[in-house]
């Protein structure tokens, strides 16, 4: 019961930080002329990123320091940052959903395994026929839905005023984003069978769960997994 409420309360901690972020980024974008918390904003989730990236990656040292001289370029010309926040977040949304939407379509090309069926193998093993034709399926469907996202993002900025860019890219992004989830789980349940369903937290963890031992699969009556080709 107490680890229920802790994972409860951390859900709704997260959905607030988002939430506040989403309206902090529409503020200083589209309701004041300059601002230096928004350009902040703007730079702290790639910072951060990159930050992680280069701790964890065996050129620690050139990638920290690589970072270190970036910083530095960014600091001298904060000023003009700051004056153009809406062009950082329109770089931001643009290429987040660009490159999400070609990390889901080029995995449906060149005899590649979509990414939506390489994820149900985390959770089911081996996808049948039926799994592996709807998980196909929900990634061309994802692989539109951020095209879509990306092209709406670029016509709006460039015909558009910037209030109405910051309100879809800042406040329905996320929206939108959590109905596409919405409406492929109501989608899931009606044409797949109980066996081959499985929610979003079931998707993170067996993505993130390390594989089992062999001698660890044979003690719970599975068959060691097999390697793959070298």
């Amino acid at each position: 019961m107490k680890l229920d409420f802790e994972r409860g309360t951390h859900r709704v901690a997260l959905v607030c930080v988002v939430v506040a972020w989403a309206v902090a980024a529409h503020y200083t974008t589209a309701l004041v002329e300059a601002s230096s918390w928004g350009a902040l904003l703007g730079i702290a989730p790639f910072a951060f990123v990159a930050a992680t990236f280069a701790w964890h990656s065996t050129w620690r040292t050139a990638l920290l320091a690589l970072l270190a001289c970036a910083a530095l370029g960014l600091a001298l010309r904060w000023p003009t940052l700051a004056r153009n926040v809406g062009w950082m977040y329109f770089i931001q949304h643009v290429g987040t959903n660009g490159l999400l939407g070609l990390a889901f379509g080029r995995t449906l090309v060149g005899g590649r395994e979509p990414m939506c069926t390489r994820v149900a193998a985390l959770i089911h093993g081996a996808p049948g026929p039926a799994l592996a034709r709807y998980t196909r399926r929900v990634t061309i469907a994802w692989t539109l839905f951020f095209g879509l996202m990306t092209t709406t993002s670029v016509v709006l900025f460039a015909f558009g005023s910037l209030d109405l860019w910051s309100a879809f890219a800042n406040l329905l992004t996320f929206p939108l984003v959590a109905l596409m989830f919405a409406v492929e789980y109501a989608v899931r349940l009606r044409v797949l069978p109980p066996e081959d369903r499985s929610g979003i937290l079931d998707a993170v963890r067996a993505y993130w769960q390390p594989p089992a031992s062999p001698a660890l699969a044979v003690s719970r009556g599975k068959p060691p997994a097999r390697p793959g080709p070298r």
